[in-house]
């Protein structure tokens, strides 16, 4: 089961009270305060593991939680403090603090989502809940004046709250459009990625994401989005699940079937396609973008390669037949300027 949002609650641990212990002795029968500080509570900690890629460890126990630290001791000895307890979380994370308030209007309650956090960096740590500190002992409130005294102080709670997960898969190029266009299979040929394939739609039903290796130093990561459909930006056919997926994408690759093997016009579902991502995020409209002409080993292919050139003049086209290798090799040149990085440049080896 692929889980890419959920709400969580989290709570981090609270700080052990401080100790009002007198020191009793063989020989001193009335000694002085010695009561210890109170431990720290446990911090929550987010990790993001790159080898993971599905909220799904959380669905069926979103609770976070850490431990509190323990009380003061005898002695002027401090309490344990709780170890911090880490989470680990998929690359590209979103985290939304959850509030909520009533509506004036309906008195019904209403959730609020304040974005927190944005986890986008492999083995990145992030604290979601603090740990509270841990109460002072009566050794702290002695004075010359005081010499007995019984006050100390209660350990801090640690942070809580609820939280929204949402997972916007990180990809530099990503492949749009209806179902069963050809995208799953244009990934599969361009990449090392085997996302299922089959002759209906809605095969992909999750993000699937490959990396392009360009030359022997230069490589891009692209992503397969599971297919839209009309209304998806009012979440019609789970589109919001799908479309956030693209949000990070820093050039969209449009698939139309050019074939019409489905019985639609590839220029009519193309103008539904880039309606429905304007219409969820104006930014994301105005990211570069191409189209991807698939199947056009159909007969009826060229006419529809014609009518897009004709629709679409200032953008660029690739008529491709991703079964059979025509054409991709056109593609990966294009996406190799578009987003091929050179490895060695980004990752430079340290010097000996």
């Amino acid at each position: 089961m692929f889980v890419d949002q959920l709400k969580v609650y989290a709570r981090a641990g609270k700080g052990g009270d401080g100790s009002a212990h007198f020191h009793r002795g063989k020989f001193r029968p009335k000694g002085g305060p010695d009561g210890g500080d109170g431990g720290h509570g446990g911090h929550i900690v987010l990790l993001v593991d790159p080898s993971t890629n599905s909220l799904r460890k959380y669905f069926y126990n979103p609770k976070l939680l850490a431990g509190d630290g323990e009380k003061g001791k005898a002695n002027m000895c401090t309490g344990r403090s709780s170890p911090d307890v880490i989470y680990k979380v998929p690359c590209g994370t979103m985290i939304s603090k959850i509030t909520e308030e009533e509506d004036p209007e309906t008195g019904e309650i209403i959730e609020r989502y304040e974005p927190f956090a944005d986890l986008t960096e492999p083995n990145q740590t992030f604290i979601l809940c603090k740990g509270g500190k841990g109460g002072k002992g009566n050794v702290h409130f002695k004075t010359s004046t005081h010499q007995a005294p019984r006050e100390f102080t209660p350990g801090v709670d640690g942070e809580e709250g609820r939280f929204h997960f949402e997972l916007r898969s990180i990809a530099d190029a990503g492949l749009v459009g209806f179902p069963n266009a050809g995208k799953s299979t244009i990934l599969s040929k361009m990449s090392a990625a085997r996302p299922k394939i089959a002759n209906y739609p809605f095969t992909t039903l999750q993000p699937m994401i490959g990396v392009i290796h360009f030359s022997a130093n230069r490589r891009g990561t692209l992503a397969d989005i599971p297919g839209l459909i009309e209304g998806a930006h009012q979440n019609i056919g789970l589109g919001h699940d799908f479309l956030r997926h693209i949000m990070r994408c820093r050039t969209l690759l449009f698939v139309v079937d050019a074939g019409g093997t489905e019985g639609r016009d590839p220029v009519v579902d193309l103008e539904t396609v880039r309606k429905e991502v304007s219409l969820y995020s104006s930014e994301l409209a105005k990211r570069p973008w191409c189209i991807i002409a698939n199947k056009i080993d159909v007969e009826e292919a060229k006419a529809h390669v014609e009518n897009l050139k004709q629709r679409f003049k200032r953008v660029k086209i690739f008529p491709v037949s991703a079964q059979d290798g025509m054409g991709m090799d056109k593609l990966k040149a294009h996406l190799d300027k578009q987003i091929g990085i050179d490895m060695e440049h980004a990752f430079p080896q340290a010097e000996s």
